[in-house]
């Protein structure tokens, strides 16, 4: 959620906070509001998930250059071991210094610097066959 006067999106109160039906969290299950991109800044989310002898987490989102980037780093500093399942994350067009580097090519390229040493990437069919699940 933005709390930057300077937001655009991720707004409380706006759709781009809202949760999508294909997420709804089930009843009893945890959420974490958070405002930063690391989902373990200024959340109980470290906490929640050690009380829960978590050891491996799995992120998927939004967006590949902020959220799933720096959590997952974070968490992999935490000493989880982690899964970025690519094609379920997301991202956008950037520049720096006047050159446009299209979603695409920031895409591969955050995951790619994860995977060296962060995560493993994966994607949905990859994932749920090692789970032994079908998509």
């Amino acid at each position: 959620m933005g709390v930057s006067p300077d937001a655009t999106f991720f707004l409380p109160g706006t759709a781009g906070a809202e949760i999508h039906a294909n997420v709804t969290p089930l009843t009893g299950e945890k959420m974490v509001v958070k405002y930063y991109p690391n989902s373990f800044r200024e959340t109980d989310l470290l906490e929640h998930l050690h009380g829960l002898a978590v050891t491996e987490v799995v992120v998927t989102g939004m967006m590949t250059h902020m959220c799933i980037d720096a959590t997952t780093r974070a968490a992999r500093d935490l000493g989880f071991e982690c899964t970025v399942i690519g094609d379920a994350c997301a991202t956008r067009d950037l520049e720096v210094n006047g050159a446009h580097v299209k979603a695409a090519d920031v895409q591969t390229a955050f995951l790619a610097a994860l995977s060296s040493f962060y995560a493993k990437v994966q994607n949905t069919q990859e994932y749920l066959a090692a789970e032994g699940q079908t998509a």
